[in-house]
């Protein structure tokens, strides 16, 4: 009976341990992790000399272009199923690339004891919800309506410069027209300055501090200083 109850307990705890809840995985993090040292991420991709292999997106719109299923429910994990295959045993054979990108770029090698099973199943539906045609097709309308912007219009957008500031109002912070009126041609690089590292205590009354806008450009930071001075009356 004593040995009945071991077996049961035995049976009991790898029961338990097989139903453990299976490791979730991040493919965004995975994606950059694995795959961003020979495979350009972004999209549209960007162009560079000497490309080691194709675009992310490149990939993925062929092997969804090439990789067919006859109940479209199904076509994400045939997709998945022929990443996972190709990146651990690739072959000229089984690629779906043209001959001349594969003379470009050659077969990629094995990743086998890089990338486990599990993260490129991870990858592989990031791929597929983030490389998709409706997505791209969004991008690229907004980077044109971005672009028919001026440039002091579309900062004031991107950075969100109105939570603050306004053009001839005080909110927060002084309006533009204000700063204008402070500030002469020769003060641009001050201007600049207080842009890229932000500032505090320049201004008199309950005015928040300025924060540093790091992410912004140069160009963008210099033509916003040019367009505020030009609000001078």
């Amino acid at each position: 009976m004593k040995f009945l109850y071991t077996i049961l307990i035995l049976v009991f705890f790898v029961g338990c341990m097989d139903n453990k809840p299976k490791q979730k995985y991040d493919g965004e993090e995975l994606i950059v992790k694995k795959c961003s040292k020979c495979h350009n991420l972004d999209m549209p991709p960007k162009s560079y000399d000497n490309e080691i292999a194709p675009s992310m997106m490149a990939v993925t719109f062929h092997l969804k272009d090439f990789i067919k299923s006859n109940n479209p429910s199904e076509h994400e994990d045939k997709v998945i199923a022929f990443i996972k295959d190709y990146v651990i045993h690739p072959s000229r054979d089984k690629s779906f690339c043209d001959k001349k990108s594969l003379d470009t770029y050659g077969v990629m090698p094995s990743q086998k004891g890089n990338v486990t099973e599990d993260e490129l199943e991870a990858i592989g539906h990031y791929m597929y919800q983030t490389y998709d045609n409706q997505k791209m097709l969004q991008i690229m309308a907004e980077k044109q309506r971005l672009a028919r912007m001026s440039l002091h219009e579309r900062v004031l957008e991107q950075q969100k410069c109105n939570n603050c500031h306004d053009i001839k109002k005080d909110k927060v912070a002084p309006s533009f027209e204000m700063i204008a009126s402070k500030y002469t041609q020769k003060d641009r690089e001050t201007l600049i300055n207080s842009i890229k590292n932000g500032t505090k205590g320049k201004w008199k009354g309950k005015v928040l501090p300025m924060p540093p806008f790091k992410n912004m450009s140069d160009k963008d930071i210099s033509g916003m200083v040019d367009w505020i001075l030009s609000l001078k009356k």
